[in-house]
């Protein structure tokens, strides 16, 4: 199936462990095309079991891009992605003109699809701050400050990575305006349409999903791939669901049960915090998460056809 008119961008997005790499092989398939990946956790090659990467034979199935291609000793910001991403694309679409980009990571589809906000200079010294406070006080003490003064971010963000909220505090405090209010849709014109199709289920179908994803994480050996990782828990790429609860598990703070279960109601905070940034979006399509291939497939063809 082809369609000889503008490059298309084709996004499958939704929550964690709906099923997205299926689909966006399935769709990869029927256009002969390749899949960019935009999920910010599966970039890093060191991240295997707690990232649900694709399996080898999912893989092998298609051309991936963005899949454990960086390590997590790298410097890697969503302006990286998205300058490599569209160098890709271009690349990509003079050999079909039709890609399919798929994941969860909200910001970095965004930064492809719209480009990135113009955001204030920071002071170098409320950065210092911030992190001083991270260190002396605790995460605790920065998500209460961002849940006071920027409650629509707060509830978008996730709250357990220090990065992001130490980036949305310093903006605050550098320009006395809301890191949300720098956020806007629609600045760039891009040289490709985009179609997103969005897959969703009930809130106790997802949360299923996710308690059986992690536990058959921690049978594939998710504490082994963590115990690896400890040395450099300090890291940014590591600061992520998954990992940090092991991290504590194994610093004698929490069981390893206690970990698990951790790990289960903080992703479920995560899939929470997905839907959302996703709900914000009008250009998304929802589809149940066991609807037909095909049926997208008809969505695809007669809306990129009108």
């Amino acid at each position: 199936m082809e369609f000889p008119q503008k490059p298309l961008l084709i996004c499958v997005v939704g929550p964690t462990a709906i099923g997205k790499t299926s689909y966006a092989i399935a769709l990869a398939k029927a256009f002969n095309s390749e899949i960019i990946s935009s999920d910010s956790r599966q970039f890093f090659k060191e991240m295997t079991i707690g990232t649900a990467v694709p399996s080898t034979e999912e893989l092998a199935q298609v051309p991936h891009h963005f899949i454990q291609s960086k390590s997590i000793y790298d410097s890697y910001s969503v302006g990286d992605f998205e300058r490599e991403a569209l160098a890709l694309l271009e690349i990509l679409f003079k050999k079909n003109n039709i890609v399919i980009m798929a994941g969860g990571s909200g910001l970095y589809m965004d930064a492809v699809l719209y480009g990135l906000d113009e955001f204030p200079e920071v002071d170098q010294r409320h950065r210092e701050d911030l992190n001083n406070l991270l260190l002396e006080e605790g995460i605790e003490v920065l998500q209460e400050e961002l849940k006071r003064v920027d409650p629509q971010y707060a509830n978008e963000v996730d709250l357990q990575n220090p990065q992001r909220v130490i980036r949305a505090l310093e903006v605050y405090r550098s320009s006395g305006k809301l890191f949300s209010s720098f956020r806007k849709r629609g600045k760039v014109e891009r040289e490709f349409n985009s179609l997103i199709i969005g897959l969703n289920a009930d809130r106790e179908i997802i949360y299923d999903r996710i308690n059986q994803r992690v536990d058959q994480m921690m049978a594939n050996g998710l504490v082994d791939e963590a115990k690896v990782l400890l040395p450099h828990k300090s890291l940014n790429a590591l600061q992520t669901v998954g990992y940090r609860e092991l991290f504590e598990h194994f610093e004698g703070k929490i069981s390893l049960e206690e970990a698990i279960e951790e790990i289960k109601k903080n992703t479920r905070r995560f899939a929470k915090r997905q839907g959302t940034w996703f709900r914000k979006n009008p250009q998304i399509q929802w589809f149940s998460h066991d609807s037909t291939v095909e049926t997208i497939l008809d969505y695809i063809k007669n809306a990129h056809t009108q």
